[in-house]
């Protein structure tokens, strides 16, 4: 979209070929004898070390869960445990140069990357930091435990720290890194740089993204590295992520500082197989994964295989990529060859792959060969190796014994309160800022050209006689939304917002018309058509700190993002015991006249999820004070927008949108015009059919309708509905969402429950037709109408004289139709 980037087709149809370049495979070759330049016998033993933790801790939870016991001390654990036994080399390598500033996510099966980052920051934190860590988390409820630890070193303190907050939190206990709310696939821990596990296969691969995009745009130290598996080669989110991660503008377009690829490996520790299929030679077509950075962009993402079975080819290939990165030339993909011994669980008998493939890579154990290299080199003697051996068994038991014990390793306990895990799904903070430094902008607020023109806008729709003003000379929707977010940037020194179309166009609905000349780059840019990274993306950036807006064009392209949204966004707030706050803004529009995959409203799958907020504002004034509190938040806000009425202006708050500041709660419905006969409550741009329909009432049959606008979807307060229907004793809701299983029905189930003894009639709603959205010209006919309402409202609840019914709301068309499933 940049015009200073001319495509001049007499230089893109030249006749040409591409040219790839060699990827290295395993071409790392040096023995230990060459390596004790590089690395003391200290070194080496923290090496081998830190891999018999990671096998010894997967041993046992293999024995656990195969014998239900370990040393003798019998548990039952019903939960997943993915084991990584045989990776031991390829975890260890990838942490062993990695600094707290380092972030990394993981996958399933990434028990093994939690330790391996964590010794090695504990090896490089002081003792004074450590024991800062180790107090202030969680109010020190796991150093309380571990400090009965028999050791007389600090770091030795933090690896019991380390081993048992991992452990109980995969035995779902309070003391657990995440208070036992993310357990074996989702546990971290922040302080170290161990950033969210996925359970999700792929799910860290756009996530990481975001981590990796804050970074950058904060100007933060460190890399981010993405530990996925081979077989996530075949997800959405690691092609998305891939190709958000290597967009060309990083490089050609943003500017300064702020010029270079972004800081991020995609680690593929590929183990060779996804669950039962074997990834080279079956489900994919790669031959060796590392090929596929060829066709990512010139540089060919710096794809390399490295051998995952030597600790010491992974910690020369991680050195060099992150230099790489460190010279803004990223991404990076490497393609970490490894074997796992255990199937894809322990229940897992791995019937699709030989005993004789299992026993060639059992004889390459890196365990086994790293031991023998360290005594063939006189680097230690076997009963050194021994005793490192016997000392990490007695640690993992001990920690162990600590996890099943309930007098020191409790559960949330939900019988004394319920509310425990509700109280954490939302954080329901209030920050103006993410950061303290000033926001990077290219000019003065009030310099800004919308803004100019903004001021000469007439905030109310109607002048003191009560005529309508002129819609050109009105403030519209658009401009409350617009208003409300350039507003945040100019406070919030992280705020990015990226879409599809958001720079120079200005969204593809003017929202953001005036932004690109107020933002660099690096705060306001477009993103590829990937709507799973736009918001995958988005989700890691605030993750990492940061808030950001990312906006999907239209409702219907929520399901390319199914999994960011659902799955991923709701979640890590709760999951992670609510230490991480989630300030993300998903900006969603509604629209219509576009058919079938262009103007359907999902609402109630967002509001079906846990964990979302839910807005869907449809005057100037509730836009920008939902907004407004939207980006004062820290939890995920789904925000729709209807575009019908993105030009329409503020009729209802008589005072005008105040150019002001202010805030509208998340939750609050609002009376838009009171009565006494009737109660309508509205979700979205049907707020203005219900007026029409409130204004037949009123002229024809001498009925006064109170019409009451949702505003917002979850949260919600009933109260002044209920109030409502105290007074009207009738209640009709509507909104374009298709009925089956729309939010009205919800509201529905509970006014009935809430408001039983006040109403004269049961409620009704009336929303879409459950078909395909059709063609603009027979939209009369899908989306409700004034008719619909008045039609409803006779055959259901109030019969109106003299009514001529055009639309058939009675009970065996009801019938008749959910039998049709329409």
């Amino acid at each position: 979209m940049p015009k200073n980037q001319f495509i001049d087709p007499q230089q893109v149809k030249k006749p040409d070929f591409i040219s790839f370049g060699k990827i290295p495979v395993n071409q790392y070759s040096k023995t230990i004898a060459e390596e004790k330049n590089n690395f003391t016998t200290s070194d080496f033993m923290r090496i081998y070390r830190d891999m018999v933790i990671i096998r010894e801790f997967e041993t046992m939870l293999n024995l656990i869960k195969t014998r239900g016991e370990y040393q003798g001390l019998h548990y039952d654990h019903p939960g997943p445990a993915h084991l990584s036994a045989g990776q031991e080399a390829a975890a260890v390598g990838m942490a062993y140069n990695l600094t707290i500033d380092d972030m990394i996510f993981g996958s399933h099966r990434s028990h093994g990357e939690i330790l391996a980052k964590g010794l090695s920051a504990i090896y490089q934190l002081d003792d004074s930091l450590l024991q800062l860590i180790m107090e202030s988390f969680f109010h020190g409820s796991i150093l309380k435990v571990v400090e009965k630890a028999p050791v007389r070193h600090m770091k030795d303190l933090a690896v019991y720290f380390l081993l048992y907050g991992t452990l109980a939190e995969i035995f779902a206990r309070e003391n657990g890194f995440n208070k036992g709310l993310g357990g074996s696939m989702h546990a971290f821990f922040t302080p170290f740089g161990v950033y969210p596990n996925n359970a999700i296969v792929g799910g860290s691969g756009d996530i990481a993204v975001g981590a990796a995009l804050f970074k950058k745009v904060n100007l933060k130290n460190g890399i981010v590295v993405a530990n996925i598996g081979d077989a996530s080669m075949g997800c959405g989110p690691v092609w998305e992520g891939i190709t958000f991660s290597a967009m060309d503008q990083f490089k050609k377009l943003w500017e300064g500082k702020y010029n270079g690829g972004l800081p991020i490996i995609f680690n593929f520790m590929n183990n060779q197989y996804g669950m039962g299929g074997q990834t080279c030679g079956e489900t994919m077509g790669y031959g060796i994964l590392a090929r596929v950075g060829a066709g990512v962009n010139p540089e060919m993402m710096h794809a390399e295989r490295v051998d995952g079975y030597n600790p010491l080819a992974v910690i020369d290939a991680f050195k060099r990529k992150k230099k790489i990165l460190e010279d803004k030339n990223g991404p990076v993909l490497l393609d970490t060859l490894t074997y796992r011994f255990s199937g894809h669980s322990p229940s897992d008998a791995s019937s699709y792959r030989s005993k004789e493939e299992l026993h060639a890579w059992e004889k390459v154990d890196s365990l086994i060969t790293f031991r023998k290299q360290l005594v063939e080199n006189n680097i230690a003697t076997e009963n050194e190796l021994d005793a490192v051996v016997k000392t990490i068994e007695q640690q993992i038991k001990l920690v162990y014994q600590w996890s099943i014990d309930d007098s020191i390793s409790p559960r949330l306990d939900l019988a004394a309160n319920p509310r425990a895990i509700e109280d954490m799904m939302f954080s329901n903070m209030s920050i103006d800022k993410m950061e303290s430094k000033e926001p990077e902008v290219l000019m003065k607020l009030e310099d800004n050209p919308r803004v100019k023109q903004l001021a000469t806008k007439e905030r109310f729709a109607f002048d003191t006689q009560g005529k309508s003003i002129s819609k050109i000379k009105q403030f519209h929707l658009r401009d409350g939304i617009f208003e409300a977010i350039i507003d945040r940037f100019y406070k919030d020194p992280t705020l990015v917002a990226y879409g599809e179309e958001n720079r120079d166009w200005g969204g593809a609905f003017a929202v953001y018309r005036g932004l690109t000349e107020s933002l660099p780059y690096n705060r306001l840019f477009n993103s590829p058509i990937s709507e799973g990274a736009i918001v995958g993306t988005a989700i890691g950036y605030g993750m990492a700190g940061g808030r950001v807006i990312a906006e999907i064009m239209y409702c219907d392209f929520l399901g390319r993002s199914g999994d960011e949204v659902f799955n991923q966004l709701p979640k890590w707030q709760a999951m992670s015991g609510n230490l991480i706050k989630m300030p993300v803004v998903i900006r969603v529009s509604i629209g219509s006249k576009y058919g079938a995959q262009h103007s359907q409203d999902w609402t109630a799958l967002t509001a079906h999820i846990p964990g979302l907020k839910v807005v869907f504002p449809v005057t100037p004034y509730d836009a920008k004070g939902l907004m407004n509190s939207a980006l004062q938040g820290t939890d995920p806000v789904i925000f729709f927008e209807s575009q019908r009425i993105y030009d329409v202006g503020e009729q209802f708050h008589k005072g005008g949108v105040p150019k002001e500041y202010y805030e509208i709660p998340i939750g609050e419905p609002d009376v838009k015009r009171e009565g006494k006969d009737v109660t309508l409550l509205s979700v979205g741009a049907t707020l203005y059919v219900a007026l029409k329909a409130a204004d037949i009432l009123k002229e024809q049959y001498n009925l006064e309708a109170e019409i009451i606008d949702a505003r917002s979807l979850v949260p919600f307060h009933y109260e002044k509905v209920i109030a409502s229907v105290k007074k009207t004793g009738r209640i009709l809701l509507t909104s374009d969402a298709s009925e089956r299983g729309s939010v009205l029905k919800d509201f529905a189930q509970n006014i009935t429950e809430l408001a039983f003894d006040y109403l004269d009639a049961p409620p009704v709603v009336v929303g879409s037709r459950n078909w395909i959205v059709p063609a603009y010209e027979m939209e009369q006919f899908f989306f409700p109408q004034p008719s619909w309402i008045l039609d409803a409202l006779h055959e259901r609840i109030l019969p109106l004289p003299g009514h001529r019914i055009q639309n058939n709301f009675t009970s065996s068309e009801k019938i008749l139709r959910s039998k049709k499933g329409v």
